[in-house]
């Protein structure tokens, strides 16, 4: 009876174990798993829409979901592609521990992106002569943890065309702000969401050949939105900050971040764009709607 009873209760243990591990929140669930989340993306088909830097997934037909992952398995970044404007509405991608640090010297070797249809996708041919650069989304500094990694920056997808000096001036401002919160001491998990904006005609500047098959979709304006998880215990550690920015070289002064921030509520508003909708209902709410320059650095 003995032995049967400490089989018994082995068998006990190592159940209640199983359940917890499969129950253990991981760095997508937030520290309330089971709070209401109304508007988060459905995850059946792509796992990966599920993680806390997605926005809500447009979907249907001319939408495709592209996971970048590495040889290692693990997700460099996500885009959300427009087949029918051969254009991204936006790319996403986090920091933590796991994928910072580190100096890769770029390669500047662009490449088409193979899994996107050979008609649904942008090509060196689309920018040469176009008068705007190859602006990167996620940019090449950041992903210097790795050749690989960095390699998949050069993604025709990842591209967006830009003004030189805005690409090299405010934008990349922006970019090395956002860089310089990426360290042990701000964050644990640095969630970052960013694109130009094409879904509808008042976002778009204007079309490079237009009625072609080098037709080439230039955004009017520019965003980033940014999700920070540590370790405080207000709003269960997390505050957002959003960035909207026009596409054009005229700003008097391209290191003054300041006018251009604004809250995720506020930068949904203006892009139409559902940002950090996997967080729980509570959370988000709390998140999106609240401001606070000085916690990001700014006086």
């Amino acid at each position: 009876m003995r032995y049967r009873s400490d089989l018994l209760r082995i068998t006990l243990t190592l159940f209640t174990a199983a359940l917890l591990l499969w129950g253990c929140s991981s760095d997508d669930e937030p520290d309330n798993p089971s709070s209401v989340n109304t508007n988060a993306n459905k995850t059946g088909e792509h796992p990966e829409a599920g993680r806390l830097e997605m926005p809500k997934l447009k979907g249907g037909v001319v939408n495709m979901f592209l996971v970048k992952r590495l040889s290692s398995g693990a997700v460099n970044y996500c885009i959300e592609w427009d087949i029918s404007k051969k254009s991204q509405r936006w790319a996403a991608f986090r920091w933590d521990n796991t994928n910072s640090g580190g100096y890769i010297k770029r390669e500047d070797n662009f490449v088409e992106d193979y899994d996107i249809p050979e008609m649904y996708r942008t090509t060196y041919y689309h920018y040469r002569g176009s008068g705007y650069t190859r602006g990167h989304i996620i940019a090449s500094a950041d992903r210097w943890n790795s050749l690989e990694a960095n390699r998949q920056t050069f993604l025709y997808s990842n591209m967006q065309p830009q003004l030189y000096d805005f690409n090299g001036g405010i934008w990349a401002n922006l970019e090395m702000k956002v860089r310089s919160w990426n360290n042990d001491a701000f964050r644990d998990t640095l969630y970052v969401a960013k694109g130009g904006t094409i879904d509808h005609t008042s976002d778009i500047l204007e079309y490079v050949r237009k009625g072609t098959d080098l037709q080439l979709l230039v955004p009017k304006y520019f965003f980033m939105a940014i999700l920070c998880k540590n370790k405080s215990q207000t709003n269960s550690g997390y505050k957002a900050i959003g960035f909207y920015m026009k596409h054009s070289e005229d700003y008097a002064d391209p290191n003054n971040l300041k006018p251009y921030m604004m809250s995720i509520d506020r930068l949904e508003e203006l892009t139409g764009i559902d940002f950090f909708c996997n967080l729980p209902d509570i959370i988000e709410n709390q998140v999106e709607a609240s401001l606070t320059p000085t916690a990001w650095g700014f006086q």
